[in-house]
């Protein structure tokens, strides 16, 4: 709100009162933005809830519940088995190193009857221990042949193709630094000083052109998993923002965006796609091909960003899902500044979870059933009791724009109770950009747009790869070598799934 200056505050009493009234609010919906902007910097990013704060409310049970149900103390939950205790054992594929450790040569002799004792057995125990990783020279020679009689017609064996074309980096290098920077989040300056230490001085712009290069030499595997993943019948998607240098404004970073598209079961890979900015440009751009049918709808689980909202409609049989997690947030957040509704909302948001732990282990016409018998009636719940609270809250305090978003967007709320195939809400794709988050963090920002777009083709082959449970340097350093000779009509051979039925 604008304050008047001193000249021009008023002199009636009651436009007075209002004015502080007006203050007193703007006062305090500052200072819930504060307490927010703390929680997300100092606070636990958990959104775990003890349920045994439940009970401190009266509704501890639903409000639709008899009341002899209400006053009834809830079933105890069977006992969880807990994981075994002790050490775990050791893989069997590891290599092992024997060492024999024998008794002294005087500890052989009987001391007895003076003869030699015989080994009647031993105890084994292991032992983890780490070899650091080496580099190590290839030496590619090309024979040369001659006639020795006529002194020409020289033949020179062909050296076969590279990952980089005369490059000194071969796929195992490669496939080590792509896992470090994108898997393991080693940003590459630090990369440059581990490699020193082995005694190779490769300066991080090296490293940097050798991203560009295998990211181009990769991108044709992406293009097929986008093609896969566009025939989904649901895609997850999501946008978390990066950190990339604008050279036209000295260095400064701007802001740029990386989006996941999770594919179904039938097409199980995820995309990431760069955009410079957040405009709706992007995830229309991606999903131009991505059409349902009359009789066939296509399903979008992502969150209330308007920029999905030119998808829907216009005849592309596309349909919008939305995610629970994202509203169960917004209650989380608010309990503080009101406790009573946002516990409540919580409270009956987790029964539609708990709904979902039971589905998740039926066959899809049961777990169809299910929602509709179970489900449903809590939705309704839930849509009456946000609709009367609605009315008693300020639209602009947390708990208000809590219940705003949820009754807003409800349609898309409640549609994963139709089909059987929708989930409750868009874990996949958060999922997938929680890598990117735990990046952010060492990295700090990308070079450039074309830096941009090579680190989202890294990031989808290894997020692919780590959804078939594939180690992902062991994926690249195959690939990155058969790649460049491997027929262009078979490159689904390399993708991340039928390459895990016949890896070496």
């Amino acid at each position: 709100m604008h304050t008047p200056p001193p000249a021009e505050l008023p002199d009636d009493i009651e436009q007075c009162h209002g004015l502080i009234k007006a203050l007193a609010e703007d006062n305090r919906q500052l200072h819930q933005r504060i307490d927010y902007l703390l929680r997300r910097l100092f606070g636990p990013r958990s959104e775990r809830l003890d349920p045994n704060q439940l009970i401190l409310f009266a509704w501890g049970q639903p409000e639709t519940a008899p009341a002899e149900q209400r006053s009834a103390p809830p079933p105890a939950e069977p006992p969880r088995k807990r994981p075994g205790h002790g050490r775990k054992r050791l893989p069997a594929d590891l290599p092992r190193k024997r060492i024999e450790h024998d008794v002294a040569p005087e500890h052989k002799v009987c001391p007895e009857c003076g003869r030699q004792k015989a080994c009647i057995g031993q105890d084994v125990s292991e032992q983890l221990d780490y070899v650091p990783a080496s580099l190590y020279v290839v030496e590619h020679v090309q024979l040369k042949y001659a006639c020795t009689h006529c002194q020409e017609y020289v033949s020179v064996a062909n050296k076969p193709a590279q990952p980089i074309d005369r490059g000194l980096a071969g796929p195992g290098l490669l496939a080590h630094v792509i896992t470090s920077k994108y898997c393991d989040h080693v940003p590459l300056h630090r990369q440059e000083r581990i490699l020193a230490r082995h005694g190779v001085d490769l300066s991080r712009k090296t490293l940097c052109g050798w991203m560009l290069t295998t990211a181009d030499r990769l991108r044709c595997l992406v293009d097929i998993m986008k093609t896969a993943v566009l025939e989904s019948k649901v895609i997850h998607t999501d946008d978390t923002p990066v950190r990339v240098q604008d050279h036209k404004k000295n260095r400064i970073t701007r802001k740029a965006y990386l989006w996941p598209y999770v594919g179904d079961a039938a097409h199980p890979y995820i995309v990431f796609d760069y955009t410079p900015t957040r405009s709706r440009d992007g995830p229309e751009r991606f999903l131009r091909e991505f059409r349902g049918g009359p009789n066939r709808p296509r399903y979008l689980q992502c969150d209330a960003f308007s920029g999905y909202d030119g998808l829907f409609g216009n005849g592309h049989h596309v349909l919008e899902v939305g995610c629970w997690a994202h509203a169960r947030r917004k209650f989380f957040e608010a309990k503080d500044t009101d406790p009573i509704r946002g516990h409540e909302a919580l409270l009956r948001i987790g029964k539609l979870y708990e709904v979902e732990r039971d589905a998740n282990a039926l066959s899809a016409p049961e777990r169809h059933a299910l929602r509709q018998q179970r489900a449903r009636p809590l939705l309704e719940d839930f849509r009456t009791w946000a609709g009367q609270q609605r009315t008693a809250v300020l639209p602009k305090s947390p708990i208000g724009k809590a219940i705003g978003y949820a009754l807003g967007n409800w349609l898309a709320l409640t549609r994963y109770t139709d089909d059987s195939d929708l989930a409750i809400d868009n874990h996949p794709a958060e999922q997938a950009v929680r890598a990117i988050a735990l990046g952010r963090k060492n990295w700090l920002f990308l070079g450039s747009d074309r830096g941009g777009q090579a680190a989202g083709i890294h990031f989808s082959l290894i997020a692919s790869a780590r959804r078939h449970d594939l180690d992902p340097f062991a994926y690249l350093n195959d690939v990155l070598a058969r790649i460049p000779t491997h027929p262009r009509r078979r490159l689904h051979e390399l993708l991340p799934d039928a390459w895990k039925q016949v890896a070496p």
